[in-house]
């Protein structure tokens, strides 16, 4: 009996207890599921940098090929979604009228002599939403538009390819005129408006921002801030235009009208409001700022997620798939959460 009486203590001891079992079956947590996520994106030759915060904390990033989320990358067209915010700030703060309001009278002097009577009709609202109707300066048209000795006149001088309030005509050239319209108005260079206008955001630092010949700071292009940065601005906006603390710099009412659809993309079918296109990933409604080669600044409101992603800025990344691959990096990340207990 006593050997029978060992043998089953011994048996025991090798048995795992039904809790440690139970534990051994629980599965991996967001952050380990994150972390293995963000192992295999590494495999994407482009990306540079991936941050991701949750209910405004950061629970994950990475840096890619000695990249890191706290060094300073150029955003490219990503700033014009910052462009879209100093408008809001601004009508907020009754320098601008409105969306409505006309730039002919703003620019005057910079309008081509005998101009089409079009120009005229030109709102805040259609540079915002790419609708001006002008011909586009990005893409093939870039590099002319920036040789030209005042960016401002030859955005202004673009045959009309459209009536404004037309289709959408992605267009650098037009965050450019409302950089330069928030300097004739105010008398301060955008950078001054947008250190004063987003200094209470911690975390928020724009490193360095190209300028015309006349000086005037490059609306929508050539922004410099680290990753960490841009996922602060992006988490301003998550947060109804609050900062941590409470303090309201954007209205609301703007944030929500900056992301309605007022047209979409020729190319993707992306919805774009005013700086900022939307689409569905993973099941969810998110609104994303793109620069080109993969600058990335996405929100997932109903998952109270914030995401950034950066990636080498040398070739276009609607080109050659890259992007497609960054929304079905997001695509994942927002798996993790759905699968998630709360």
């Amino acid at each position: 009996m006593r050997r029978l009486l060992c043998l089953i203590l011994f048996i025991g001891l090798l048995t795992p207890a039904a809790g440690s079992a139970q534990e051994e079956r629980s599965p991996p947590s967001v952050e380990d599921r994150l972390t293995a996520l963000l192992d295999r994106a590494e495999a994407l030759s482009p990306l540079e940098t991936v941050v991701i915060a949750h209910e405004g904390e950061i629970i994950a990033e990475r840096g890619y090929r000695g990249h890191s989320a706290d060094a300073p990358a150029n955003i490219k067209s990503a700033s014009k979604s910052v462009m879209s915010a100093l408008i809001g700030i601004a009508i907020d703060k009754g320098v601008l009228k409105g969306v409505d309001q006309k730039i002919a009278p703003i620019l005057r002097d910079d309008l081509p002599p005998d101009p089409d009577p079009r120009i005229e009709e030109i709102t805040i609202g259609h540079l915002l939403s790419m609708q001006a109707g002008l011909g586009r300066t990005s893409g093939p048209n870039y590099g002319r538009w920036v040789a030209s000795a005042n960016w401002v006149r030859s955005a202004l001088a673009q045959p009309f390819v459209d009536d404004p309030g037309g289709d959408m005509l992605y267009s650098t050239g037009s965050t450019h005129l409302l950089s330069a319209i928030l300097t004739r108005l105010t008398g301060r260079s955008t950078l001054a408006l947008a250190r004063d206008w987003l200094e209470p955001l911690a975390g928020f630092e724009i490193a360095d921002w190209e300028r015309d010949p006349q000086g005037i700071y490059l609306g929508g292009n050539q922004m410099a801030m680290s990753p960490k940065s841009l996922l602060a601005f992006g988490e301003l906006y998550r947060n109804g235009g609050r900062t941590r603390d409470g303090k309201q710099l954007i209205s609301e009412a703007w944030i929500e009208q900056s992301w309605q659809a007022r047209t979409s993309s020729r190319y993707t079918g992306d919805g774009y409001g005013y700086g900022w296109f939307s689409r569905e990933i993973g099941g969810k409604r998110v609104h994303y700022a793109w620069g080109f080669g993969g600058q990335m600044l996405y929100i997932v409101p109903e998952l109270n997620l914030t995401v950034v992603m950066t990636s080498q800025a040398t070739q276009a990344a609607a080109r050659n798939g890259h992007r497609s691959d960054l929304h079905q990096l997001l695509s994942e990340i927002i798996a993790i959460f759905e699968s998630s207990p709360a």
